[in-house]
């Protein structure tokens, strides 16, 4: 008899841990799914998007904002222009600019970052080392504010882009949804905005004078160029015919 009490007493322990087990169990299933899902809408949302214009950002949306609170009306000025009707000059200026080694890197400028890395370790003014492949997936799929978390999604964003769409792809959607200028977006709006023209015809010095803008292109303004952002454009010119775009 006393053993049969044992057995029945391992029976009842066992089913008190059970239901911790079960839950463990349902915790696991609905994690794996939550992973699987966010892999397979991110992954669908990059490779949509390769052959699909963004129509908008949270960008311009939090920027239009800001201007409505500010009492200057809700404002985004954007018109989209494909990548062959997009200024050459504009093209190789933003390479010249921007990102040096487009061309070659995976989508990070390890020297870039480092330099960056060491320049801003020393107390210099802060600047950044991110690459138009990493600008471009920032301002597509994510939001501005810096944060741990938003720097690691603009890596795995910037991964599936430099998969997924080609160099030519990721060059003409960031020259048509960077922010350049006071809700203005995209080249055709600068072009429009700042020289009353196309962004088709943009000169080498206009499409650098844009460039030049772009670390800060609500404090600068590309039709009244400080002497900095002039120096800046005249170096971009100098050096503009030394890269070249995706065809």
């Amino acid at each position: 008899m006393a053993i049969k009490r044992n057995t029945t007493s391992r029976k009842r322990t066992n089913t008190r841990k059970s239901p911790s087990k079960n839950w463990l169990k349902l915790a696991a299933k609905w994690t794996l799914r939550i992973i699987i899902g966010f892999f397979t809408i991110t992954i669908f949302w990059v490779i949509a998007l390769r052959f699909i214009n963004p129509p908008v950002t949270y960008l311009m949306i939090k920027r239009g904002f800001e201007w409505k609170a500010a009492g200057k009306g809700f404002k985004i000025e954007k018109d989209w222009l494909d990548y062959d009707e997009l200024s050459t000059n504009l093209k190789k200026a933003a390479l010249a600019g921007e990102d040096a080694h487009f061309m070659t890197h995976n989508g990070f400028d390890t020297k870039a970052i480092m330099e960056a890395f060491e320049k801003n370790k020393d107390g210099k003014p802060l600047r950044g080392g991110s690459t138009i492949s990493q600008q471009t997936a920032k301002n597509v799929f994510l939001w501005p504010q810096r944060s741990w978390i938003r720097k690691g999604l603009e890596t795995y964003f910037t991964v599936l882009i430099e998969i997924f769409w080609s160099k030519k792809r990721i060059l003409e959607v960031y020259l048509n949804v960077i922010e350049m200028g006071q809700g203005v977006y995209g080249a055709e709006a600068a072009a429009q905005y700042y020289f009353g023209k196309s962004g088709k015809s943009l000169t080498k010095k206009e499409a650098a004078l844009i460039i030049a803008i772009l670390p800060n292109p609500r404090k600068w303004d590309a039709r009244r160029p400080s002497n900095y952002i002039n120096s800046r454009a005249n170096s971009i010119v100098r050096y503009l015919n030394h890269y070249s775009v995706p065809e």
